[in-house]
């Protein structure tokens, strides 16, 4: 038995996906940590550069380095500090330094990652369409929480994700070509046709242009015939939330709630469970 049949056995596959996840989602949390600052700091020397003045210099700063670190003491994380769920169990959700409680986010995110990774794997099997399924569950976990955070969509990953979608169905994994490229187009002017209507009408922005372009991608990934459905499932979740925000939490009707997170449900949904939704709604009438 070669090492590609042995994995190719669900028993096998699917726990070795679960901890694959478990994995990526301790470096999505460094993504979703640093991107942001990344990004923002190379707008500050693209503007200093424009104006004409000397940004003042920064420690080196990106995905690998430096080193991960707590915030409160700048303890270093070692290695055994950074096992996915089983550092933070074993440290009580605690800095071992200086004892300050660490974001439940981090488990969160190692755990949703793993969940989702091995659930694409027992959905489509050791395939080109679960590791397909892997890369668009890894990027809609990522993107759901940097928009969370900061209200940004990256265009360092909608883009790359839109491309990998037309890629992977250049050889037909999830859709034909041409209904992800009418997938792709159609689900950032969907969204783009809803900013520019509700701008003219109030003269404010009703979403960000980060939006389109996540839109757009799981279109490339999905096909067009997806996307009624993403937007019905990212609209109603979002108009669920957005009312009990406001009614119990007081949260303020001018104050914008990211409609990224919820895009990236609906994406997740329409790929494992698109189609039979669909027809079930279909079967209704």
């Amino acid at each position: 038995m070669t090492p590609i049949d042995f994995l190719r056995d669900p028993a096998v596959f699917v726990p070795t996906c679960i901890v694959l996840g478990l994995c990526v989602g301790s470096f999505l949390n460094v993504v979703i940590h640093r991107l942001p600052t990344i990004m923002e700091r190379r707008w500050r020397a693209e503007c200093a550069e424009l104006s004409g003045t000397e940004s003042p210099a920064a420690e080196k700063f990106n995905l690998v380095v430096p080193r991960s670190r707590c915030p409160s003491c700048g303890h270093g994380i070692t290695a055994l500090e950074n096992i996915p769920l089983i550092s933070y169990f074993a440290l009580g959700g605690k800095c071992s330094a200086c004892k300050t409680q660490i974001p439940s986010r981090y488990p969160l995110v190692e755990a949703l990652t793993g969940l989702l990774s091995g659930y694409a794997a027992w959905r489509f099997g050791f395939s080109t369409a679960a590791f397909g399924a892997l890369l668009f569950s890894w990027a809609m976990v990522a993107l759901a929480f940097i928009d969370l955070d900061t209200s940004y969509l990256p265009d360092n990953i909608t883009l790359p994700l839109l491309w990998a979608g037309l890629l992977f169905n250049l050889f037909g994994i999830f859709t034909d070509l041409k209904s992800a490229v009418i997938g792709a187009a159609g689900g950032y002017l969907a969204l783009w046709s809803v900013f520019w209507s509700y701008r003219l009408a109030t003269g404010k922005d009703g979403m960000g242009y980060g939006d389109f372009k996540l839109l757009g991608a799981i279109g490339a990934w999905l096909g067009w015939k997806m996307l009624p459905l993403a937007i019905l499932l990212s609209s109603v979740a979002g108009a669920a939330i957005g009312i009990a925000l406001i009614a119990f939490a007081r949260h303020g009707r001018d104050t914008p709630i990211p409609f990224g997170p919820y895009l990236a449900v609906a994406g997740l949904m329409a790929l494992f469970h698109g189609a039979a939704i669909t027809q079930r709604y279909l079967d209704l009438f």
